[in-house]
């Protein structure tokens, strides 16, 4: 009924979306980067917005041919409309800000652990092994080892530096997320489960967010990949498992000899 080419941002797509003469009954977005920006900036003017299935949208599409932005936009207006996807939770701000700490959390630690394997593998290209030393001690023991090697003093050092700098970086944002557990009843509550500790306790509280999203506790673990698994045999039958049920009987197989 009407198609026009915006700029993906909220403050254009309502300001397009009021000027219309259409009624629109709902806005369906398909999940991606700039979903839940855009998604907040629709329901705040008050409009009805749907985040819909990255994976249903991409089987859906898959039949066409010719693969434009204008066909994708078509074809994510009839799922909308005619109900063949699902609707993906849109995170809390609260929530957002969280997963950004533990992201950046995340990456800044993987790059530390990067450089401190690039120093090892460096210094055992001339015959010197770092070896089992704990982190505190790792300067340290890296400075020793380079001690009267000018090139590699110089090569050393400067790894030394950026591994310092994200060290720092490191314990900031870490001190941050022990803040944020610290004051947070659900996690300070999910922490007494023996193993649980803080990282593990904000990073299931934001992946899970709403709780009232899930009509059962069961269907959390699916939510997070955890599925469970059936097994069954002619003599064994887990409890739960339907062994009497046709598709699930057990099949023998009879091989005759001659006489």
């Amino acid at each position: 009924m009407r198609e026009a080419k915006v700029a993906s941002e909220p403050e254009v797509l309502i300001r397009f979306l009021q000027t219309q003469e259409l009624e629109i009954g709902r806005v369906g977005l398909e999940a991606g980067p700039l979903s839940q920006w855009l998604h907040a900036g629709l329901v705040g003017a008050g409009f009805e917005t749907v985040l819909l299935e990255t994976r249903h949208v991409k089987a859906a599409l898959s039949a066409m041919t010719v693969k434009t932005d204008r066909r994708d936009a078509r074809g994510i207006a009839k799922l909308r409309r005619l109900g063949w996807c699902r609707a993906v939770h849109a995170k809390s701000a609260s929530a957002r800000e969280v997963r950004a700490l533990l992201t950046a959390r995340k990456l800044i630690q993987a790059k530390l652990l990067d450089i401190e394997s690039g120093i090892r593998g460096v210094l055992r290209g001339f015959g010197l092994k770092v070896g089992p030393i704990s982190r505190g001690r790792f300067e340290a023991r890296t400075l020793e080892l380079v001690d009267g090697h000018a090139t590699l003093e110089e090569v050393i050092g400067a790894m030394l530096s950026a591994r310092a700098a994200l060290d720092t970086e490191f314990k900031r944002l870490h001190r941050a997320l022990l803040e944020i557990v610290r004051d947070d009843p659900v996690c300070r509550q999910l922490m007494s489960v023996p193993g649980v500790g803080a990282i593990v306790a904000i990073t299931f509280k934001s992946g899970v967010d709403d709780p009232s999203r899930f009509r059962r506790s069961r269907d959390v673990g699916p939510h997070f990949g955890l599925t469970p698994r059936k097994y069954q045999s002619p003599a064994r039958c887990p409890p739960g498992s339907a062994c009497t049920s046709p598709s699930s009987m057990p099949f023998f197989a009879l091989r005759w000899w001659p006489n």
